[in-house]
């Protein structure tokens, strides 16, 4: 016997073992069967389970249990990623606590430490997944610095390194560029790990004196320290306010150094006052300038943030902060201080250390010329080998394959995969896989590695075939290459699914020589979902304390709560609102799917041998079970198109309104009826119906089904083993027999409702100008409808009575007589009063949102409530006005 409620606790780690017993996560158990592959966006191995994860891994793991039930061969790869800075930054504070540092401990030592560290603390989340429900193939479990992926990663840069684009130039090279910088840890980012963060700040306008006259032009910066290393001053070549000072030069303040004034479009007039300082060293767009003008670059800055000894001697050594109060101070004292502005502005922070970027800092780094490979990945989008899902995220991939840069590929870390170049005496570099091939390369000269390591993103943009067991030939490549999907986030479209693309196209179309695009491109298809917002749709920061944990809501309403909100609200291209009420209604559905198996527990539902429910003779028996195999074609339909919300909201309204609401009110009379045949029949048909909705929700819920699966009949397996429901919808006269008695009860209740027809009253019901069809289903139906809907009479008749309340269902108007039962002239008042307060209420809305101060000021998730908010007034005064129409008297 069914417990009376379900418990989550009790359940979920007992299903997750006998998951983990039975292998079915396990690919290569249908060596006949169709691939089917995903690879999991590998998250940190530092990381903790969050909304976002918990999402991605959701509509992944609602995919894998689909199609696994649909009899194909899943592989779904699960990872984790080694995180360079941020696992390096945990370790050193680990050691400080112990009053040790990296340096002091030497490299060997220091990556004894991080592997020792990983080993004991790393990949929590891993767990948390588990707790989450995902059927990945855990006996797969990749690490990025694995033997076989750091094996990858060798072969791959020695490879890149090796080969040469059109001009002759190695597609790997080393350059001396601008980068963003950590000071703290000293070494370069990617542009994914610098966050902009809106800090107050000044802006301050200098004057720089005109050469030989007693003029200035006026230049306004944030960084007021960067200007020791001005190489220019610009304004724009249409500029009349300075057309006569381009060719001449300024005198920069505090060095006397003299700088010219050219002409460039990068000024913008319109902005302060149209003339920029240019710092070729320090900012990314003046670096750019100095390209085209041929421009000196100054670097004034150590690595660890102070200045260096190429600024005049009272800054040299300085914090970039005190650098900034002395120049400032400075310049007051020698009276070219212009003015102060106090502003609020965006500052780029290193995301792990919270430190202020050095943005940027010029220094030698690794590069790959990423352009070769980006027309390849641009070709195989446009040839229809990968889609994206929603295709608007097409123009964003696009974009940034179009304009893409040279790569920074090298960090100055010690945890990652050092870059597998050798130094000889003389500087000659000797790329290998491994030291041996280097010094054969080298003739037995004495070599020294590189120190650096590669970009976290390096070794993952391998991913999806270096876990696969490339750079060897193996069945898995064979197999499960492309990957079938990737489900992602839209945040890392440049950083990770691009660089896939190029990687996947470039390493495996020479293995398959001749194959067409689409069986060389990492995936075939990419869906991309959106943010996961808090649930009054802001977005969720720990400064605001509006983070939602997920385990905290897997522990207060369990996983399948939690996965089946996520389901719900991930609608394509539109943000998702999540948080403990939400979780909570969907933990009510989970309690209303248990309760409705104790049900058919309570009434001896069971599936005999041979039951055929295409053979129902009930009406209502056959209605239910078209709607289950219409309910089946719709999640179907909805998973195929990656449209999870659809597939969640098909789910739940067949359950919910459909199994729940109506079927099991419908049959209760069966189940008490004195003919045996029709008793037998429905409950069959009822078990029947349990089995295919448990096979239709399991992919969502997967615990909740597996435990019902298991205590609601003799089965011969788990559920996460069991096929998908085989149904094919077909019309029946059945469905719009049903549908009329549906809707025949809903209009009854809803009068009832805004009538205020005491619950307890029992009402008469006149049909009027019924069809004979309408009549008969009145006449065969009339026990359900009376009880269903408190009638104490139901007939079809010529006439309506008087004081009655009416509406139209099909070609007839049903009638009820409420005279004897409510006051008609007083119901009218209310209702036309609460008509008024509703009217009114729309008034005030339309009043503020027509308003376009307000619409320009307010928050985003201030206006969408509003907007909200009148729906549901106009939604009201609707319906109050159909009330009042349908008052007869």
């Amino acid at each position: 016997m069914l417990d009376k409620t379900f418990n989550p606790a009790d359940v979920e780690k007992r299903i997750a073992a006998q998951w983990a017993a039975s292998g079915a996560f396990k690919a290569g158990n249908r060596p006949q069967a169709q691939p089917y592959s995903i690879v999991i966006p590998p998250p940190n191995v530092t990381g903790r389970l969050h909304i976002g994860h918990a999402l991605n891994n959701t509509l992944q793991d609602i995919l894998a249990r689909f199609e696994r039930m649909r009899g194909k061969d899943v592989l779904w790869q699960p990872g984790t990623d080694h995180a360079g800075i941020a696992t390096q930054l945990i370790v050193e504070r680990q050691l400080a606590e112990r009053q040790m540092t990296r340096l002091g401990l030497g490299r060997e030592k220091f990556l004894e430490e991080v592997w020792k560290w990983k080993e004991e603390s790393g990949g929590a989340i891993v767990g948390q997944q588990h707790r989450l429900g995902a059927s990945a193939d855990w006996s797969r479990e990749r690490f990025t610095m694995d033997a076989g992926l750091s094996r990858a990663v060798l072969k791959a840069f020695v490879s890149l390194y090796n080969t040469r684009d059109e001009n002759g130039n190695r597609l790997i090279y080393k350059d001396k560029r601008l980068v963003n910088w950590d000071p703290r840890l000293q070494t370069a980012v990617s542009d994914l790990e610098v966050e902009s963060i809106e800090v107050k700040g000044n802006l301050w306008h200098i004057k720089y004196p005109i050469e030989d006259s007693d003029q200035f032009i006026i230049v306004a910066t944030t960084r007021p320290e960067t200007m020791l290393g001005d190489t220019a001053v610009a304004v724009h070549p249409d500029d009349a306010r300075y057309k006569k000072l381009v060719g001449r030069h300024a005198v920069l303040p505090l060095t006397g150094r003299l700088v010219p004034i050219i002409a460039d479009d990068y000024s913008d007039p319109e902005k302060g006052t149209g003339a920029v300082k240019i710092t070729p060293g320090h900012d990314f767009n003046d670096f750019e300038v100095g390209k085209r003008h041929k421009l000196a670059l100054i670097n004034l800055i150590n690595k660890d943030g102070t200045l260096n000894d190429d600024v005049p001697a009272p800054y040299r050594g300085l914090s970039r902060e005190a650098a900034r109060r002395k120049v400032v101070a400075d310049l007051e004292a020698q009276g070219v201080m212009d003015k102060i502005e106090p502003i609020t502005h965006a500052v780029p922070h290193d995301e792990k250390t919270r430190t202020v970027v050095l943005e940027p800092y010029l220094t030698e780094q690794w590069y790959l010329n990423v352009e070769p490979l980006a027309a390849k990945a641009i070709e195989a989008v446009k040839c229809g080998a990968t889609k994206f899902h929603p295709p608007n995220w097409t123009e964003v991939y696009y974009g940034w394959l179009k304009n893409i840069r040279p790569w920074c590929i090298s960090r100055q870390l010690w945890w990652g995969h050092q870059i597998p170049v050798w130094y000889g005496p003389e500087g000659e570099i000797f790329c290998a896989e491994t030291e041996e091939e280097a010094k054969q390369q080298a003739g037995g000269k004495t070599l020294t590695r590189d120190p650096d390591v590669l970009d976290t993103w390096f070794s993952s943009a391998l991913w999806p075939f270096s876990t696969l067991g490339w750079p060897d030939k193996t069945t898995e490549v064979d197999r499960f290459y492309p990957t079938s999907v990737l489900v992602t986030g839209f945040d890392i479209i440049f950083f990770w699914v691009a660089r896939m693309m190029m990687m996947g196209i470039h390493f495996l179309a020479p293995a398959r020589p001749g194959a067409p695009m689409e069986e060389v491109v990492p995936f075939r298809d990419v869906v991309i979902h959106n943010r996961v917002l808090d649930e009054q749709g802001a977005k969720m920061s720990k400064t605001k304390g509006n983070v939602v944990d997920p385990i905290t809501l897997i522990d207060e309403f369990g996983a399948d709560a939690l996965r089946f909100t996520l389901a719900l609200a991930a609608g394509q291209s539109r943000d998702m609102r999540i948080g403990p009420t939400r979780v909570e209604t969907s933990r009510n559905f989970a309690t209303k799917l248990w309760n409705a198996a104790r049900f058919c527990e309570m009434n001896d539902c069971a599936v005999p041998a041979g039951f055929d429910a295409a053979k129902a003779e009930q009406t209502v028996n056959q209605w239910i079970v078209a709607e289950t195999a219409q309910a089946v074609a719709d999640v179907v339909a909805a998973l195929e198109a990656y449209r999870f919300n659809d597939a969640a909201n098909a789910a739940y309204h067949f359950v919910y309104d459909v199994f729940c609401d109506w079927y099991l009110e419908f049959a209760k009379p069966l189940f008490n009826s004195t003919e045996e045949s029709s008793k037998t029949e429905t409950r069959a048909t009822a078990a029947w119906v349990r089995d295919q909705l448990l096979r239709l929700l399991h992919p969502f819920m997967p615990f909740i089904t597996e435990e019902l699966w298991a205590r609601t009949g003799e089965r011969a397996g788990l559920l996460v083993e069991a096929d998908w429901p085989s149904l094919i919808p077909h019309p029946t006269d059945a469905a719009a027999e049903m549908q009329w008695v549906i809707d025949l009860i809903k209009g009854v209740r809803s009068v009832r409702s805004e009538m205020n027809v005491p619950a307890g009253a029992k009402i008469p019901l006149v049909l009027n100008g019924a069809s004979r069809e309408s009549a008969a289903r009145l006449a065969k139906h009339i026990d359900v409808i009376a009880t269903l809907a408190r009638l104490s009479s139901a007939e079809a008749a010529p006439e309506i009575p008087k004081g009655s309340a009416q509406f139209v269902l099909a070609e007839a108007v049903v009638a009820l007589p409420l005279g004897e039962v409510i006051d008609f002239a007083k119901e009218r008042q209310r209702l036309e009063k609460d008509l008024k307060k509703a009217e009114d209420e729309i008034a005030r809305f339309d009043a503020k949102l027509g308003n376009q101060q307000f619409v320009a000021k307010a928050p985003e998730e201030v206006l969408a409530e509003q907007h909200a908010k009148r729906a549901e007034a106009c939604a009201l005064a609707t319906r109050l006005r159909e009330a009042v129409a349908r008052l007869q008297e």
